[in-house]
């Protein structure tokens, strides 16, 4: 019998190895899976890289992991905004190497590594630095790039809803990275608020069907004192 689920974070990060490339689905604050980073800091794997949309927000999610010096590199696109300031430290002190990839490039490498596409001819970035060390072609009077897909070794994702086969929906803005990045990794591990039986779930509401997902953790939401609702990260050890 197919059965992903697990019953804790700690349990489905147990063999994240050091060294790792990890990808971390999200955009900006929505859809971080907050819990499985606070269990990959727990884990206390080491030299691993990032690949998110940024660099993190504020002193919580992803940069209190970069913040214990766990982290070799980040590929994203987003590194310095407001509230980036842990990464700004990092990198204005040499201790994070950072790859710099325009967004839609980003979302492209990864959906290249799922799809099993060796790489692909992009404008963006073509004669600016970004472009620098990578192959170009003229292609109909116009300049491209070509761009290498992103394989991780680890995707974390949130979803909304799962069910014991992997099979994943998102809610709304929260989607995001979280399929192109699921089929990009050798190991998805995701987390959902709801675990529904086999058949429950509308195919058409699934995003990323269980092929992609090895490990699913629930992760239930807690009310707060004024009737709203916040999600428990430590609800899982």
């Amino acid at each position: 019998m197919i059965d992903k689920r697990v019953d804790s974070v700690a349990q489905a990060l147990a063999d994240v190895p050091d060294g790792a490339t990890i990808l971390v689905g999200g955009f900006g604050t929505a859809g971080i899976p907050d819990a499985l980073i606070d269990g990959l800091i727990d884990r206390g794997a080491r030299d691993i890289t990032i690949v998110n949309n940024n660099a993190g927000n504020g002193d919580a999610g992803l940069a209190a992991l970069l913040k214990t010096g766990r982290v070799r590199k980040i590929i994203c696109s987003f590194p310095r905004q407001a509230d980036s300031y842990v990464f700004d430290e990092l990198y204005r002190s040499g201790k994070i190497e950072l790859e710099l990839v325009p967004q839609g490039n980003l979302a492209e490498r990864l959906r290249a590594a799922g799809a099993g596409i060796g790489g692909f001819f992009c404008p963006t970035g073509y004669g600016t630095e970004l472009a620098k060390g990578k192959e170009t072609r003229e292609i109909d009077g116009r300049g491209y790039v070509l761009e290498t897909p992103i394989h991780g070794d680890v995707a974390l994702i949130k979803a909304e809803t799962g069910d014991r086969w992997g099979n994943l929906s998102y809610r709304k803005a929260a989607r995001n990275f979280g399929p192109v990045m699921a089929a990009a990794a050798r190991l998805t591990i995701a987390t959902v608020h709801e675990i529904k039986e086999l058949g429950d779930m509308d195919p058409e509401t699934i995003i990323t069907p269980g092929i992609h997902v090895q490990r699913v953790v629930l992760i239930p939401r807690v009310a707060t004192p004024a009737g709203g609702v916040r999600i428990s990260k430590r609800a899982q050890p």
